[in-house]
C-alpha cells in the first residue's frame, strides 16, 4: 500500500487502526500463532454440575429373621426320641411348630405316613400336595394313584410304609428347600427306627438328595444302591432312588426305567437271606 505525499507514516498508521477498530478487531499481534481451525474442532469445555446429594436411605420394614434351623432341629431329635410308637411320632409331628412350612403351605394338618407299620419297605417322597394336605396322608393324588398301581403291579403294595421328607405342603407344591428338609429329618429317622424297614426306596429328586446327603441328579442316581445312614450312623440301609410319579405323569416313555427299579428292589426284598 503506498501513502499519498504529504501524509506521515503516523497518519496512516492511525488510520488503519481506525478502521480495524470499527471492525471490531481488539488486538492485531499474539505473542504466539494459533490455528484457529484447529481450535474450533474442540468442544469448549462444559461448566462442572453440581452433583445432587442422595437423599438418605429410609429405613425399610423389618423382616422377620427365619427359623433358627440348629434349634429347630434339636427340638424335632428331642420330640421324636421321645415317641416310642407311631401313633405317638405322628402326635409329636402334629404339635412340632419348628417347620416354617407348616405356616406358609399347609391349609389344613400335617401329613404323616400310610402303609403298614410293620412294612419291609419304605418309600420316602418329597412332600405332601394339595390333596394331601385335605386328606392327611401322602400320595393319595393323581401321582399317589400311579404310585399304587406300581406298587401293587411289582407285588410291593401291601409291603410298604410310605411317607415324606417333609410334613407339611410347600406353597405352591415348590419342593422343600435341604432347611425345611434337615428340621423334618429327626422324625423321619425316628419312623425308619420304629418300622425297622429292610431298605427304602427313594421317590424324586429332593428325597434322594436329602435321605443320602448327595448332589446328583436323580437321572444319575435313579437305579443304583446306595447306603443310607441315620445321623448316629448306627445303622445302614440300602436305598434305591427312583422317578417320582409326577415326573412318569409328565413323562410317560420314562415309566420303563421307575418300574425296572421297582423290580430291582422286589428281587433284592424277596431274595433268600444268607446264612449266618
Amino acid at each position: 500500500m503506498t501513502t499519498p505525499s504529504g501524509t506521515s507514516a503516523d497518519r496512516v498508521t492511525e488510520s488503519l487502526l481506525a478502521f480495524w477498530a470499527e471492525a471490531g478487531v481488539d488486538a492485531m499481534l499474539l505473542e504466539e500463532p494459533v490455528d484457529r481451525i484447529a481450535a474450533g474442532r474442540i468442544a469448549p469445555p462444559q461448566p462442572a454440575r453440581p452433583v445432587a446429594a442422595a437423599p438418605p436411605a429410609r429405613p425399610g420394614p423389618a423382616r422377620a429373621s427365619g427359623p433358627d434351623v440348629s434349634a429347630a432341629v434339636a427340638q424335632a431329635q428331642a420330640a421324636a426320641a421321645a415317641a416310642q410308637d407311631l401313633d405317638a411320632l405322628a402326635a409329636a409331628i402334629a404339635a412340632f411348630e419348628g417347620c416354617p412350612l407348616r405356616y406358609e403351605g399347609a391349609a389344613r394338618q400335617a401329613v404323616f405316613y400310610r402303609g403298614r407299620a410293620d412294612a419291609e419297605l419304605m418309600v420316602v417322597g418329597e412332600g405332601p400336595g394339595a390333596e394331601e394336605d385335605v386328606q392327611g396322608a401322602p400320595f393319595v393324588g393323581r401321582a399317589g394313584k400311579l404310585l399304587d398301581r406300581m406298587l401293587a403291579a411289582a407285588g410291593l403294595g401291601e409291603r410298604v410304609f410310605i411317607t415324606n421328607t417333609v410334613f407339611w405342603r410347600p406353597p405352591g407344591n415348590r419342593t422343600p428347600t435341604p432347611a425345611e428338609q434337615a428340621v423334618c429329618a429327626p422324625f423321619v429317622e425316628r419312623a425308619i427306627a420304629l418300622v425297622k424297614p429292610q431298605m427304602l426306596l427313594l421317590v424324586g429328586g429332593a428325597s434322594a438328595k436329602a435321605m443320602l446327603k448327595k448332589d446328583e441328579g436323580i437321572l444319575s442316581m435313579r437305579g443304583r444302591w446306595f447306603e443310607w445312614r441315620p445321623a448316629d450312623a448306627k445303622v445302614e440301609l440300602p436305598a434305591m432312588p427312583t422317578l417320582h410319579p409326577a415326573f412318569l405323569l409328565r413323562q410317560p416313555a420314562a415309566k420303563k426305567r421307575a418300574w425296572a427299579d421297582l423290580m430291582t428292589v422286589t428281587e433284592r426284598l424277596d431274595r433268600p437271606a444268607r446264612p449266618a
